[in-house]
């Protein structure tokens, strides 16, 4: 499950299902459960494209970037003003903007920007006493963040950025367009 610092999310979201089907609280037949994961540590489940979209085409006009957000089937069971439950795991794919020649963004007959190359991949997942090793001002709940290339393989990120950008939405469980994702599953 573990290899030298990784922690797929499947294993992750497995060990937070065994933690509540048991009630040991981390605890397995006395022995001490392994720390939780920090920002960084958790590779990307690339079954993820099967999972319900949270939002899809987000334009990134400014930094130049297409975006779709999915989620896997434990956070998508959650009601609107609720927040997300432990074992909710979010995808964020970045694609590059496509250029026309004169270095402007191409958009298609919606006025949306077109999607280039796959850029990279993070994730945003939740678990019982999850990202605590941060400083008080960086926490986002039980929320850790993660980076992953096209392959699927770990990036080196500065998760600070991550975490300071969804500090200010606590009322919303630190997600970024909370109220917009419940509007459009609730009209679908």
């Amino acid at each position: 499950m573990k290899n030298g610092g990784i922690l797929t999310i499947t294993a992750a979201v497995a060990l937070l299902a065994l933690g509540a089907c048991t009630g040991m609280d981390g605890m397995s037949g006395g022995t001490a459960a392994k720390p939780a994961p920090k920002d960084g540590e958790l590779a990307v489940d690339m079954g993820y494209k099967s999972w319900p979209v949270f939002l899809a085409n987000i334009d990134k006009e400014q930094a130049k970037q297409v975006r779709d957000i999915y989620i896997n089937t434990i956070g998508a069971k959650t009601m609107a003003g609720k927040d997300f439950p432990n074992g909710t795991v979010m995808v964020m794919e970045i694609y590059k903007a496509r250029e026309n020649m004169d270095g402007t963004l191409e958009k298609g007959p919606d006025g949306k920007l077109v999607k280039g190359a796959l850029a990279k991949v993070f994730t945003m997942t939740k678990g019982e006493g999850w990202g605590q090793m941060v400083p008080d001002t960086l926490k986002n709940g039980s929320w850790v963040y993660s980076a992953s290339g096209p392959d699927g393989k770990l990036l080196a990120e500065d998760f600070t950025k991550c975490r300071a950008c969804h500090a200010p939405l606590m009322q919303k469980d630190f997600v970024h367009r909370y109220d917009e994702y419940f509007e459009k599953r609730g009209k679908s």
